[in-house]
Formats: C-alpha cells, structure tokens, sequence
C-alpha cells in the first residue's frame, strides 16, 4: 500500500502493512503504529512526538484499531488529531500533556503574578520584577520543571549560591518561589512547599542587619540642592530633584506626576491611591518655593502631561535621579532626601510626630490609634512643609555668603603707597 503524505480515515481503516505512517506536517507528530500481534493480527495505536523540557518523548493516545480493518476504531483519525492540537497547545502554554495538564513552574509563574496584577498597584512594575528576578536567579533551575516535580533540593540549589553574597535578592527569590508552590497547593497540585520551612531550617544565617538608604544630614540638603542647580544635567532633572526635597516625596511620585494631579492656585499636590505606595490618595501641601519649581517645569511641559518628563518625554528613570547625584558628589540616593527631612523635623522642630509622619505619607499602623485619628492634619503639614523650604532657603543663603572671597592679587603696602 502507497504511503500517503497525511492520514485519511480510510487508509487507518484499511491499511494492513506494518509500519509507522506519519500524519504530515501539519499533524502536531501524530502518527498510527501498525504492528503484528503473536497470534498474527495487527494492533493499530496512535502516537505523537512532543519536544518538552528540551526532551523529546512519545504520547501514546489510544489505540486506532485492529484485526486487519475489521470493527471500527478505538479513537478515530479525527478524535486522534483534536488530542494532538490540545497536546501541542499544553507544551506552548508550559504545561506537561503526559501530566494531566500541571503546569511546569515558568507557566505557573504567569499563573501567579495573573492573579495578583490588578492589586499591584505600580503599572507593571512588580510583574517586571517577578519575570526578571526569577529569569536571572531561578529559570535555570525550575523554569521547565513540573510544579510537582519541584524539591526542596532544587530550590536549595537556586537559592544557596547568592544566600550570602545577594540576600535580599535571595530572600525575595524565596517568598517568590513560595507563592507560586502555595499556588500549586490551592490548585492541587502538590502537597507541600518545598521553599518552606524545611528549606529555612536548611539555609545558613544569614546578616539581618538593617541597612538603611543613604542620606545626609539635613544641614547639607541646600548644599546638594545648589550642587544640582549648578549641573549641566537636564533641566526637568534638575527640577524633579528640588521639588522631590522640598515635599519629601518618594522618588515614583515625583518622577511619575502628571499635571492634572496639581491645584497650583490652592498650592496642593494629590497623588492618587493608585500612584501611593499605601494605596491611598495623598494630598501634599506645597509651599511658595515648590510651587515656583512648577511653574518653572511649566516651560517645559509637553504633550505626556508629566511635570517632569525626560528628554524623550518618557517619565525620568531613578536611576537617573541617582546619577544626579552622585555625579555631583552627594552621597545620597533619593530616598535618602526623605531620611534628612524626617531628621530635621525630630531635631529643629516641635512638630508633633504624626504630622512629621503623616508628611512623607506613612500610614498610622496601630490601628486602634488609625481609627480614632483620622484627619490628614494638612494644615498642620503645610505649616511644617512652609518651614522646610524657609530652612532650605536659609541654609542656601548661609552657605553663599561663606563662601571664600574671590582671590586677588596681593600687593605690598609700601609698594601701594610709592605708587
């Protein structure tokens, strides 16, 4: 019998020739085994050949038949191809067809951060960081690996190399990795977390030292701020910099502000809950000096609507705030601005310690406490951000006038006066 280039339902019925017959290319590795039994009659299986975890395997999916054509078939040519299609679609989506449709960890991954998008509230954000943290540090390890194939050995082996030299990075991996074995859990998949308490009690100590963003002392702030002034970075730089010091805002908020988000005749900033890092919208007073650097950033306003766009109208990177300065050799990071802030407030001031708080947008988290103070206390944070940028201005001026005189030329007295 002629060997066809794809399968018909009349060839599987009748062919009689042992043999192996592919169903072409477009079969998803189908192909109908016709071999002779003991007692000299043929059994016809189905098979189809999936590449899976960079292995390739055959699925065995029923058999086609037997006794020479006689009786119709186990699954018929059709029903063997839409089994094919649903394989092929499983391995595209990560998922092992030989495994009842468990994910391998890379698919469950998206599984995980899918639920968990619409409450990260970042625009994408942490779902970069989940793929490019575990693309770097865990993919090679368990990417094409079922969920419940998963050991603690093997999340040993992803973890032990940067326990010690990258810790927070390590730490993160962890609870990553075992959110998505939680995950596994709740869908049935396994019984256990193996980057759970066994892999705890199995990593060495490590250095829980907190290290805190760097900053400067508050009465160097004007100093660094005229450094920036000074600079020939970009302009819109330079000014998302100064008004991230004088409203002792986090770095994404400032970088990421639009200018519907400002009232500059009642001289306040909203960010909106979605933008907050307590999800939820915070009013930021602004004083005299920060609403100048609006209007300032005005000039070069442009259609993204950002108060501080870069040069391609993108929002500015933090690592382009933090280039800013240390370019200009103040040993700070951005947050750190936030850390001089606070410091002045404790140390110059008699404002109460709610207001300093409730200023750089922290959250009450005593709750008893939260439930019984429930204003924002803006007038009393106006007064204490009017205060900072007095202090700023005043330390600017200082620091100008103690600057050395320019040098002149010496002259000998004697000389002057025979002159």
């Amino acid at each position: 019998m002629k060997r066809p280039k794809t399968l018909s339902a009349a060839f599987v019925r009748t062919v009689s020739q042992p043999g192996r017959y592919g169903d072409g290319r477009g079969g998803y590795g189908l192909s109908l085994l016709v071999r002779e039994t003991a007692n000299g009659r043929l059994s016809k299986t189905w098979s189809q050949r999936v590449r899976f975890n960079d292995k390739t395997t055959n699925i065995g999916l029923g058999g086609g038949g037997g006794g020479g054509g006689v009786g119709g078939p186990v699954v018929s040519l059709a029903e063997a191809r839409e089994k094919a299609l649903e394989n092929r679609r499983s391995v595209a989506q990560g998922l092992d067809p030989r495994g009842g449709g468990i994910p391998d960890f890379r698919a469950a991954v998206e599984k995980v951060i899918e639920i968990h998008a619409e409450g990260w509230k970042d625009s994408g954000r942490t779902a970069t960081k989940w793929r490019s943290q575990l693309e770097k540090y865990a993919y090679s390890e368990l990417a094409r690996k079922r969920v419940d194939q998963i050991t603690a050995d093997d999340v040993l082996a992803v973890l032990v190399p940067i326990w010690h030299t990258k810790p927070e990075i390590a730490r993160r991996t962890r609870q990553r990795i075992s959110a998505v074995m939680r995950w596994a859990i709740a869908q049935g998949h396994r019984p256990d977390n193996p980057a759970g308490e066994a892999v705890a009690a199995a990593l060495p100590k490590q250095d829980n030292r907190t290290r805190h963003h760097r900053a400067i002392p508050h009465a160097e702030v004007s100093g660094a701020i005229e450094k920036v002034k000074a600079s020939e970075a970009w302009e819109s730089t330079k000014l998302a910099m100064e008004f991230l010091v004088l409203t002792a805002s986090r770095s994404g908020e400032v970088r990421n502000a639009t200018w519907d988000e400002v009232d500059l005749d009642g001289a306040v900033w909203e960010i909106p809950e979605h933008r907050s890092k307590t999800g939820r919208a915070h009013r930021v007073p602004l004083s005299d000096r920060a609403a100048e650097v609006l209007e300032e950033a005005l000039d070069l306003a442009d259609e993204s609507n950002l108060l501080f766009p870069s040069v391609t109208g993108k929002p500015l990177s933090d690592a382009t705030m933090g280039k800013l300065l240390k370019e200009n050799g103040i040993d700070c990071v951005p947050h750190g601005m936030r850390t001089s802030f606070r410091m002045w407030a404790a140390e110059c001031t008699n404002a109460p310690r709610e207001v300093a708080e409730l200023a750089l947008g922290h959250v009450n988290k005593d709750r008893v406490e939260a439930a019984y103070q429930r204003s924002d206390l803006f007038d009393k944070r106006r007064d204490l951000m009017d205060r900072w940028a007095d202090y700023l201005a005043a330390n600017a001026v200082a620091g100008l006038s103690t600057m050395p005189a320019p040098h002149r030329e010496h002259r000998d007295p004697q000389t002057t006066q025979a002159a």
